[in-house]
C-alpha cells in the first residue's frame, strides 16, 4: 500500500514539475527532451533487468514495444506538456483521471463490449465534475484565471493525451502476457525517450538546448521521482496487492495534484475545483467497482 500512494503522489507531481519549469520561458518540446533524456538510462535498465534470462524478443515485439511507446508515452506526454501551457494542474489531473473511462469507450468501439448502467452513471459524474471546472476556467474564473480559446485547447490536448494513453493500454494486454509488464514498460519508455530527443533534433536548433539552470534540475527531478520511481513503485504494488486495489489507491492523485498545486503553484483551491474533483472521484469509484464487481462474478461462474 506504501508503494501504491507514495507511486500515485509522485506520477501526479509530474505535472506540478512542468508548470514550475514553463516559468523559465522553455517550450513543451524542449522540457519533454529532456525528460526524456534523463529518463531513458533508466528505462533502458528496467527492460535489460526485466528481461534477463527471458527468452529473445520477435520481431513483433519489438515493433509493438515501439509503437505503444509511441502512443503511451511519446504522444501521451507531448500533448500533456503541451496542455498544460494553458490550463492549471488541479484541471489537467482531472482530465487524465478519466482514463478508465475512454478505455471502456474503445471497448465500445473496438470489441463491441457493452457498458452496464452502473458503468454509465459512473462515467457521467465523472464528466460532469470536468465540465465543471472546464467550463469556470473557460469563463477565466477559475485558477487559472485565463479563460477563453486557450482553455478550451488546453484541455483539447490534454483530453488527447487521455485517448493516446488509453489505446495503448488496450493493445499493451496482449504484449504484456509474452513480455511481461516492466519488461514492456522499459522498452516501450525507451523507444519513447528515442522519439522524443528525434523530435526534439528535428524541429529545434540545437541553441534551444540553452535553458535556464532550474529547468535542468526541474527535468532531472521529473525522470526519476515522477517517472521511473513511480513506475516502480506501482508495479511493486501491482505484484503485492492486485491491479484492481492499486486502482482504487490512485485516486489520492488528483487531490494531491491540487494540494501540491495550491502549496507550490499559488493556484486558487476555490469551490468549484472541490467539488469537480469530488464528483470526478465518486464517478470513477462508481465505475471502477462495477467493472470489479463484473470481473468476480465472471470469474466465480
Amino acid at each position: 500500500m506504501a508503494c501504491a500512494v507514495v507511486g500515485a503522489i509522485a506520477f501526479s507531481g509530474k505535472a506540478i514539475i512542468v508548470k514550475l519549469a514553463y516559468r523559465y520561458g522553455v517550450d513543451a518540446v524542449t522540457l519533454i527532451m529532456y525528460r526524456m533524456l534523463f529518463a531513458l538510462p533508466l528505462f533502458v535498465v528496467m527492460a535489460w533487468w526485466a528481461g534477463r534470462g527471458k527468452p529473445a524478443l520477435s520481431l513483433r515485439d519489438w515493433l509493438g514495444s515501439a509503437a505503444l511507446g509511441f502512443s503511451g508515452y511519446y504522444l501521451a506526454s507531448f500533448l500533456d506538456f503541451a496542455g498544460l501551457t494553458y490550463i492549471t494542474a488541479g484541471l489537467e489531473r482531472l482530465i487524465l483521471y478519466l482514463n478508465p473511462t475512454l478505455v471502456l469507450a474503445l471497448g465500445w468501439l473496438l470489441y463491441r463490449k457493452k457498458a452496464t448502467r452502473r458503468q454509465l452513471q459512473g462515467l457521467a459524474i465523472s464528466y460532469a465534475g470536468v465540465m465543471l471546472v472546464f467550463g469556470v476556467e473557460a469563463l477565466g474564473h477559475g485558477a487559472a484565471g485565463a479563460g477563453g480559446g486557450k482553455v478550451w485547447w488546453g484541455a483539447t490536448l490534454v483530453f488527447a493525451s487521455a485517448v493516446s494513453y488509453a489505446i495503448y493500454l488496450v493493445y499493451s494486454a496482449q504484449f504484456v502476457q509474452r513480455m511481461g509488464a516492466l519488461r514492456l514498460v522499459g522498452l516501450a519508455t525507451s523507444f519513447a525517450c528515442l522519439f522524443c530527443i528525434v523530435q526534439f533534433l528535428l524541429v529545434r536548433p540545437l541553441s534551444a538546448a540553452q535553458v535556464a539552470m532550474p529547468v535542468i534540475w526541474l527535468s532531472v527531478l521529473n525522470a526519476t521521482v515522477c517517472t521511473a520511481l513511480p513506475v516502480l513503485l506501482v508495479m511493486l504494488a501491482i505484484e503485492r496487492l492486485g491491479a484492481a486495489t492499486v486502482a482504487q489507491t490512485g485516486m489520492i492523485g488528483p487531490l494531491s495534484t491540487i494540494l501540491m498545486g495550491v502549496w507550490l503553484l499559488g493556484e486558487a483551491l476555490t469551490p468549484v475545483m472541490v467539488a469537480g474533483t469530488a464528483l470526478v472521484l465518486v464517478g470513477i469509484y462508481v465505475f471502477t467497482h462495477q467493472t470489479k464487481s463484473i470481473k468476480k462474478t465472471a470469474a466465480g461462474d
